[in-house]
């Protein structure tokens, strides 16, 4: 994507005109935050029946169990939200079929750099998968928003897209928020079993409070983003000025992919306390700024900041000197992929042969399908053609990666020492 960069010799602006535009972004971030609450969105069903397959949620349920053991945990819910942009239609449905369980909702975004025949072919290419309509739980945005990388649209296309998931189902207990770089290291059985287990108040969430020079160059300078205001592709627009960081809150910086539960993103996007509605016009004008909305919110909250996990559970690499994205992952990474324990890895070319050998090998999936898991009955080729029970799973090695993993990530002297600190 290109996108106009600061000239080396800058002409000198009329301040009223810079004020002009950040004027309007802060506008546009305060009828943003009002239409959470009021608009409805435009998504693609997977089905027209009313009800979900009586055979993936049947009404009675037997479970043998030890009497004298503690009872089973209720299997969790994850609500997913999926994002791509130009030439991700494939990537997207991928990634679909790779963390796909019917207990799960799953609500997949094409931004507006993608042509709407995209975001018609993907939904089409959902509804024509029996297990999809048969769980009623994938939906297409079909009203895409803009989202500039390097602006802080992708805030907006966030809150609305969990603005969404919070409305279409009422009972799921973590939201994950993907790109259709990203791939799983688990299967859905090994993800949803280990997160029965942990408590529902942990936010698994990248954060430093440490703003170096490499961040201060990042975050002092203004923007405003084409995507909060225009409806056609644009370059970003640079202020001359610069601003020094906020004091009534600590800045801090992290990676665009968490884990939340469900009480943090009602925080978020409808809850009482000012601090999320104020980041977010505070963060309008600032370049990346995803990279800082949960971080900061999450580190400024006391209700939230003493369950901090200072992990996002996604493997990434970076060079040296890091930079702000991570490089493009291989084959030569796979055994570092697994031996991190990580439920997710970032970022894959697009049909990277790595991703075969991770379908295979670690996920057990066939092409064009799901990945088979406890809810799979009488497996033909491991396809899932027939299904039973969705609250069944068949956690394997992958959930001991991940065990092991947080484990390590909760034990008292890691937890409490990676926990949000002011720097």
């Amino acid at each position: 994507m290109q996108q106009n960069q600061p000239p080396t010799s800058p002409q000198p602006r009329d301040n009223s005109t810079t004020f002009y535009f950040i004027a309007a972004s802060v506008l546009f971030s305060l009828f943003f935050i009002l239409s959470l609450s009021s608009t409805t969105t435009t998504t693609t069903s997977t089905s027209s029946s009313t009800s979900p397959d009586p055979r993936l949620f049947p009404n009675t349920r037997y479970v043998l169990n030890n009497p004298n053991s503690p009872p089973l945990p209720s299997v969790s819910s994850i609500a997913y939200f999926i994002t791509g942009s130009s030439g991700d239609y494939s990537r997207i449905f991928r990634l679909l079929l790779s963390i796909y369980h019917p207990k799960n909702l799953y609500l997949l975004h094409l931004d507006r750099f993608a042509p709407q025949s995209d975001r018609d072919r993907l939904a089409l290419r959902v509804s024509s998968l029996p297990v999809f309509k048969a769980a009623r739980n994938v939906h297409v945005v079909g009203h895409a928003d803009f989202a500039y990388p390097k602006g802080s649209s992708p805030i907006a296309s966030l809150l609305r897209g969990a603005s969404i998931l919070l409305r279409l189902k009422s009972d799921w207990d973590w939201f994950i928020n993907l790109s259709a770089k990203d791939y799983p290291l688990v299967t859905q059985d090994d993800l949803l079993h280990i997160m029965s287990y942990l408590p529902k108040d942990l936010n698994f969430v990248n954060h430093t409070g440490y703003i170096g020079w490499k961040e201060s160059r990042r975050m002092k300078p203004i923007i405003v983003d084409p995507g909060l205001y225009l409806a056609e592709k644009t370059g970003m627009f640079y202020a001359t000025q610069k601003r020094d960081f906020p004091n009534a809150y600590q800045l801090f910086s992290g990676s665009p992919t968490s884990i939340l539960n469900r009480k943090f993103v009602e925080f978020c996007v409808m809850g009482s306390d000012n601090l999320p509605r104020t980041l977010l016009m505070y963060l309008a004008n600032t370049p990346s700024s995803l990279l800082s909305y949960i971080p900061t919110i999450v580190c400024n909250s006391p209700d939230f900041k003493e369950s901090a996990v200072n992990h996002n559970l996604q493997y990434a690499s970076y060079f040296t000197p890091p930079n702000e994205n991570p490089r493009q992952l291989n084959g030569s990474d796979l055994e570092d992929m697994l031996r991190s324990g990580s439920a997710f890895a970032t970022q894959f070319r697009h049909n990277d042969p790595t991703l075969n050998h991770i379908d295979r090998e670690i996920l057990g999936r066939r092409r064009g399908t799901v990945v088979p898991g406890g809810w799979c009955v009488g497996d033909v080729n491991n396809t899932c053609a027939v299904w039973g029970d969705a609250e069944i799973l068949r956690p394997g090695p992958g959930a001991k990666r991940l065990e092991r993993r947080i484990i390590e990530l909760l034990s008292n002297g890691t937890f409490r020492s990676q926990q949000c600190l002011i720097e």
